[in-house]
């Protein structure tokens, strides 16, 4: 890492306090900002999603798509990411939060913010990453057309399972109905979108200037894009929030603690199997961290929808983006330090 990189932890954690003290100096613009959308109902907000283009965009126009064609002589990773992300996270994060909300935390947490607290870690969990797992992925010198596939992969799947999971498991606590609109928005101005851009700038530069030039000058100057747009992300989640993250200062450190068990849980037993299995170090560190990570503007987004921005759900999936950055560069670090421990990748002839 260069020396960005190595404080982005205390970046990330400036971008924050710099979010909360903007959402709290000037309301009424971050509330300004908060009520643009793309189309009435969409719960997507237009400065956060062009943020999030400028910060995948780079990663995407990395990916050489000729590399997809090797995924399917090396499936063990991607099976490894799936069975975590669907038979266990959702799962697993439902009976932390229950155990947590209802009975170790009931001297401190009333039932019905408790029910919400449940349903925001449900819906948390149940939105594999997407956008950030591009920047994991950067960070641990992953295979950017394998990290590809399993987020393509899990975007599909996500369009059929998010629903029946998250109503499945927080039917216990409320009712409720997550609408099929916000999820088709999310992944087109999530996914689609940065998708299709980096594809064509990539094509458009490697036949205009040859490849040599696009991967040595050309990437490099757009690197450091990606880092500025996730830290701008960060600034204006937490200045829409501000008001939740300070008047519930203690529900805020309890929503923590599952959380962050559930998120080292998630990479230990995905990087574990990945070693079990022995696939390789650049399919296995992303595949951890998807595995431990959220779409977390998708999560933001459906809990939004269904309970309102000032909801105990809302609040619930703020903490999962306050917990989840700076514990992933941790598991980023951990994951550079033991690449001897993974085999040496295979060769694949072209």
């Amino acid at each position: 890492m260069n020396r960005f990189e190595r404080y982005l932890s205390l970046w990330v954690a400036m971008c924050m306090g710099a979010g909360v003290l903007l959402g709290l100096a000037v309301p009424d613009v971050m509330g300004a900002l908060r009520r643009l959308e793309f189309g009435a109902g969409s719960q997507i907000n237009a400065p956060i999603a062009v943020l999030i283009w400028l910060m995948i965009t780079p990663m995407m126009m990395k990916v050489d798509f000729g590399a997809i064609r090797n995924v399917g002589r090396r499936p063990r990773g991607l099976l490894v990411t799936l069975f975590v992300n669907w038979l266990v996270k959702p799962f697993s994060m439902a009976a932390i939060a229950w155990l947590f909300f209802r009975y170790l935390f009931s001297p401190w947490i009333a039932p019905a913010d408790a029910d919400q607290y449940i349903a925001g870690c449900i819906i948390l969990a149940a939105a594999p990453c997407t956008a950030m797992v591009f920047v994991w992925s950067y960070l641990t010198k992953g295979d950017a057309a394998y990290t590809l596939v399993q987020v393509a992969i899990n975007d599909l799947l996500m369009l059929l399972l998010f629903a029946p999971i998250v109503t499945f498991l927080v039917s216990g606590a409320a009712s409720l109905h997550v609408p099929f609109q916000v999820l088709l928005y999310s992944v087109l101005v999530f996914i689609v979108v940065p998708l299709a851009a980096g594809v064509l700038i990539r094509l458009w530069m490697v036949r205009s200037k040859g490849r040599k030039w696009f991967e040595d000058v050309l990437l490099p100057r757009f690197a450091p894009v990606s880092m500025a747009a996730l830290l701008a992300t960060l600034v204006l989640i937490f200045a829409f929030q501000a008001h939740n993250i300070t008047t519930k200062t203690l529900h805020v450190g309890l929503i923590a603690i599952p959380i962050l068990i559930q998120v080292y849980f998630n990479a230990s037993l995905t990087y574990g199997l990945m070693r079990v299995f022995r696939v390789e170090h650049a399919v296995a560190a992303p595949g951890a961290l998807i595995g431990a990570s959220n779409f977390f503007e998708l999560a933001i987004a459906t809990a939004i929808a269904l309970y309102g921005p000032e909801s105990g759900a809302a609040l619930a999936t703020v903490v999962g983006v306050l917990i989840e950055v700076p514990v992933m560069l941790s598991v980023c670090a951990a994951c550079n330090r033991t690449q001897h421990w993974f085999p040496r990748p295979p060769i694949y002839s072209s």
